[in-house]
């Protein structure tokens, strides 16, 4: 009989690999064809202790009585078919006593449920209080696959001892292969999820930076913490204007590394420390990171640039004073970050009227104190490429990254503080979708607004975005062109003036730059003001293009052609299997 190893079921080989980094040994096998490449794949590796349990129900009831006497986790797998059913009794029994029993049922695929296929039960809901948590494994395909397989599982693996512990299940997919030729299980990354109690791990040699993405405002003790990491380990923060921190280790690096055909060292580290939430630039936060460590008080695995190792379940605060050791401080990667901004900020060329050349001649003009708002996507990217003055605040509806509201939260925003100034810069699909809130009685005089208006939501025509490709056919329904008046000279004007705004307009450079002083008048003026600017989304997309690729360096460049060979010839999986190994 041909000598059997490992599945090449890559969803079962992750699970497996992922069993073993995280110490869990014991399982308790109920017979079935479903679960024949787990079965399989296990029986023959002596790391595993295995059991047999013909009756499933019997099963989850001896897994609670391993689990409760060994203090280890025990792990059920069946078949298909209502096998997994008659776990529930067990599982409940796991939940109210919070054992650690993970029950790994096989199933044929989603698409088969409700199609009147033999042995396909759906377990998409579960009762309450069965398992603490449940996720899929699904079948890997393509690297996209590869990561949910690998967040689910070490999710529901840390799940099983997380707050007390409990029952947990994986529905684990499968084609039935029939190839246990692999003999080496893969090397799938691990994560590791530590709280306040537990041993910390050493911090990796290396270059080291934190990313900030947006962040409730950071209290003095969070940010004299976060310093103080940075003075002691000549580490960074990367920031956009909506981070929220200010402290001294900033950098705003979102020109260079949106540079095309210019790849800057300082932003590949050893270690990238992430906190805070979503973020709404794209380029400034691509740090390229051999690990990852995230640190937030929510301990979930979220893991944006798909290098995640380590979640710290414990205040930020927390967290960096453990870190940090008095001593000289260190400073040197930040100079080096700065003064890199330096250059490529010196070598900015000309850029038509638009949106990107609005913030470039305002945002260092902001008063002191102030508040600002930004339009997400193209308003956001373009104000990003500069940074805010000391002193001056950011804010983007980047949680849910839509237009519905951006308009009404600066006026919510402006409610807690009548003697602070508040401006925001929003798109004209932005501003025309939330102008209901202009009118509300209780706008004050602090409020001020600029609506950049090229009668389309531009983003849509920009250079770098998929439906650019459409050129003139994205304009009706991709880019929604032609609304809200076209670019009026009157309507928004009237309806500022009715309101009792003073309203501005500029659609020239030279006229911008008059008007702007009125913008920015330092204290409250007797009215809110809304200056409007109108701008055309082809020099938007000029704009833009010369933004991003007015840093050339020939290795960059000639690099990228050979990854585009690549993926021409051989396909995207290739890019990112070469990333990988490159560890970008």
């Amino acid at each position: 009989m041909e000598q059997k190893y490992y599945t090449d079921e890559r969803n079962v080989q992750i699970v497996i690999s992922l069993l073993k980094a995280h110490g869990i040994r014991k399982i308790v096998a109920s017979p079935g064809t479903t679960n024949i490449t787990f079965v399989g794949s296990v029986q023959q590796d002596p790391y595993f202790e295995i059991y047999s349990s013909v009756d499933e129900r019997s099963a989850a009831y001896i897994a609670c009585g391993l689990a409760a006497e060994s203090g280890e986790t025990v792990v059920l797998t069946c078949t298909g078919a209502t096998a997994s059913r008659n776990y529930y009794s067990g599982l409940t029994e796991a939940y109210y006593r919070k054992l650690p029993v993970l029950a790994l049922t096989s199933h044929q695929g989603n698409y088969r449920i409700g199609q009147l296929i033999a042995q396909n039960i759906d377990r998409r809901q579960l009762p309450n209080d069965i398992v603490t948590l449940s996720v899929e494994a699904p079948l890997v395909r393509d690297d996209n696959d590869e990561q949910l397989c690998t967040i689910n599982v070490n999710n529901a693996l840390l799940a099983l001892t997380r707050h007390g512990g409990g029952p947990v299940h994986i529905n684990l997919f499968t084609t039935y292969s029939r190839n246990f030729s692999v003999k080496e299980l893969p090397v799938v990354r691990c994560i590791r999820r530590y709280t306040p109690n537990d041993k910390m791990p050493q911090l990796p040699e290396g270059k080291i930076a934190v990313t900030v993405g947006s962040h409730l405002r950071f209290t003095e003790g969070q940010t004299q913490a976060i310093d103080d990491f940075c003075a002691t380990h000549d580490a960074v923060v990367f920031c956009d204007n909506t981070s929220g921190y200010y402290g001294r280790y900033k950098v705003v690096f979102s020109l260079v590394a949106t540079q095309h055909q210019y790849e800057s060292s300082n932003r590949k580290v050893n270690l990238l420390i992430h906190i805070g939430e979503v973020s709404g630039d794209y380029s400034g936060m691509g740090v390229r990171s051999n690990e990852v460590w995230r640190v937030n008080l929510d301990g979930e695995l979220r893991d944006p640039m798909r290098r995640l190792t380590k979640v710290f379940e414990m205040p930020e605060a927390d967290f960096f004073r453990h870190y940090a050791k008095e001593g000289q401080s260190r400073h040197a990667y930040l100079d080096a970050c700065r003064e890199e901004d330096a250059v490529v900020r010196s070598r900015i060329p000309e850029l038509p009227f638009g949106n990107i050349w609005a913030a470039q001649h305002t945002m260092h003009r902001l008063p002191v104190c102030s508040v600002l708002h930004l339009g997400i996507l193209n308003t956001l990217r373009s104000w990003n490429f500069f940074p805010m003055p000391e002193g001056v605040e950011g804010y983007s509806n980047v949680g849910g990254f839509g237009i519905d509201g951006d308009v009404s939260s600066l006026i919510g925003s402006s409610l807690a503080h009548p003697e602070k100034l508040y401006f925001g810069v929003f798109g004209d699909l932005a501003f025309f979708y939330d102008m209901n809130v202009v009118g509300n009685r209780h706008v004050g005089n602090n409020i001020r607004i600029m609506l950049v208006n090229n009668g389309k939501g531009g983003e849509f025509r920009n250079y770098g975005h998929p439906c650019s490709a459409f050129g003139k056919d994205a304009e009706p329904y991709m880019a929604a062109a032609g609304h809200y008046g076209n670019k009026s000279a009157d309507l928004v004007r009237h309806y500022a003036e009715d309101l009792g705004y003073e309203y501005l307009a500029a659609s020239t450079k030279e006229e911008y730059l008059t008007a702007v002083e009125r913008w920015l008048h330092p204290s409250v003026t007797n009215r809110p003001i809304l200056f409007e600017v109108f701008v055309d989304s082809a020099e938007e997309y000029k704009a833009l293009e010369l933004i991003s690729n007015f840093m050339v360096d020939a290795k960059t460049v000639l690099k990228r052609k050979m990854k585009g060979i690549v993926k021409d010839v051989f396909g995207e999986g290739a890019v990112q299997t070469i990333k990988n190994i490159l560890g970008e």
